[in-house]
């Protein structure tokens, strides 16, 4: 108000300066002014038309008020061209009057609408609020229920499913027919070696075929002349056992030649090395031109099939009342962090190691699609029974207050309930609702803290609009 009064004070000068006039109050006699109370220009004589009136106000101190009016003089029209400026002086005093009318007009005392209070721990973001795009949601469901803290597991052939193949005679590389990495299967031959030890067995063996026949034909001649009398029975037996040392001699060189895996009658040094099952050749330590002996202490050959790998974990003393034969695991892998692989318990050692205070436990999982690698290290959540259930959220949508344990639920567009809960087993990265939290509710699982802060905020300005009167 005072800065309004100022403004019409200096603007009624101002305008009168504009229409060549002068400003006195409206008290004031012109013959005062003309004393120097007021300075007024030597052509007043020549006669001064008032051409509007400015009512002001000043205030003392809040106590005395008081009213001052301003008349704003111009020439007359028969003693200056003021005429010119009628149109434009219309246009002003309505401007003055204009803002007469909001200077004097009385200011407005009805308090605005007050906002009706949100219930405690309930949080309400307007629909154009930028905190929106911080909030993610989702829908609460119902999941197996994990038993412990996750183990790191290690994934390994399946043994039962391996091979590891070594040359079992002495010999030179001469020929490699498979690449590390390459698909086999039984019975494919893996390498050719040149072995002298291979063609002693086989000259063994033709041999003992020389001398079993040798040996028949002998035993033919005695028993012929024994049952004419020309031989004694005792010649006859001789021959007998003859042939049944030589037919043992046969078969023990046939043996050899069978446990070396040649199937043919052929003489020669060659040996081929074969594929005792199918699967992935994963490791090999053969070159062409090298010497190998039944007896070298890494095998040529690692042929695994690769579609059934194992996981082995250790399992600490408390947790092993958890697990089972049969119990089904969820492993994570680093490669592929999003997925989870399904695997079952297949073997829990029946030994515990006493440093650790670990058990040994073994879990086959299926690899059809070869993306499972042995040496892996993994992340093995052990699972209860399929039909056990719970309520199983992220770590973020918790938080901590007066020691109770809270997250928030979305009830409406943009409208949340801080609710308490009930915490059960904390993971890594989840944590188990025993109470509080039902399948179907719309859980706030990122910007909990912001929605606190909002809380807090909103109860701050609630307590101040309540002290006001």
């Amino acid at each position: 108000m005072k800065n309004t009064i100022s403004f019409l004070r200096s603007s009624a000068h101002r305008y009168a300066q504009v229409l060549k006039g002068y400003v006195i109050p409206a008290w004031m006699p012109e013959s005062r002014a003309r004393e120097g109370m007021f300075p007024i220009p030597p052509w007043l004589e020549l006669g001064l038309i008032p051409v509007h009136r400015f009512t002001s106000m000043w205030l003392d101190s809040g106590i005395h008020a008081g009213m001052t009016d301003f008349t704003v003089f111009v020439y007359n029209d028969e003693h200056s061209h003021v005429g010119a400026w009628k149109p434009y002086i219309k246009h002003l005093l309505i401007g003055l009057l204009c803002l007469l009318l909001m200077a004097c007009q009385a200011e407005d005392k009805t308090p605005a609408p007050k906002a009706v209070p949100l219930p405690k721990n309930e949080v309400l973001l307007s629909p154009k609020s930028p905190k929106r795009a911080y909030i993610k949601e989702a829908v609460v469901e119902l999941v197996q229920r994990p038993l412990m803290d996750p183990v790191t597991g290690k994934i390994a052939f399946d043994e039962t499913h391996t091979a590891r193949v070594s040359s079992p005679i002495a010999g030179r590389v001469v020929a490699i027919n498979t690449a590390l990495g390459a698909k086999v299967q039984a019975g494919s031959i893996l390498a050719v070696l040149d072995s002298p030890e291979l063609g002693q067995a086989q000259a063994d063996y033709a041999d003992a075929l020389a001398d079993l026949n040798l040996a028949d034909r002998a035993y033919q001649r005695s028993l012929e002349l024994f049952r004419h009398g020309i031989v004694p029975r005792k010649e006859l037996e001789q021959t007998q056992d003859a042939v049944t040392r030589a037919r043992s001699e046969a078969k023990r060189a046939k043996l050899k030649l069978g446990n070396l895996g040649v199937q043919n009658d052929r003489t020669d040094n060659r040996f081929a090395l074969h594929a005792p099952l199918a699967g992935v050749v994963t490791e090999r330590t053969i070159n062409p031109g090298m010497e190998v002996r039944p007896d070298m202490p890494t095998p040529l050959f690692v042929i695994s099939d690769l579609t059934q790998l194992w996981v082995q974990l250790d399992i600490f003393e408390k947790d092993l009342g958890l697990i089972h034969v049969g119990a089904k695991v969820l492993l994570t892998v680093p490669a592929y962090p999003e997925q989870t692989f399904t695997a079952t318990v297949s073997y829990i050692n029946q030994v515990l190691d006493e440093t650790t205070r670990t058990v040994k436990v073994r879990c086959t999982v299926p690899n059809t699609d070869g993306r499972l690698l042995p040496a892996m290290f993994a992340a093995v959540n052990v699972q209860s029974d399929p039909h056990d259930k719970a309520v199983v959220v992220p770590l973020t949508a918790l938080f901590t207050e007066d020691e109770s344990d809270w997250l928030f639920v979305a009830i409406g567009d943009g409208h949340y309930q801080k609710r308490p809960v009930k915490a059960g087993l904390r993971l890594k990265d989840k944590v188990v609702i025993a109470e509080g939290l039902q399948a179907g509710d719309r859980l706030v699982v990122d910007g909990a803290l912001l929605l606190r802060t909002e809380e807090d905020a909103e109860q701050e300005g609630q307590a101040v609009e309540a002290s006001q009167p």
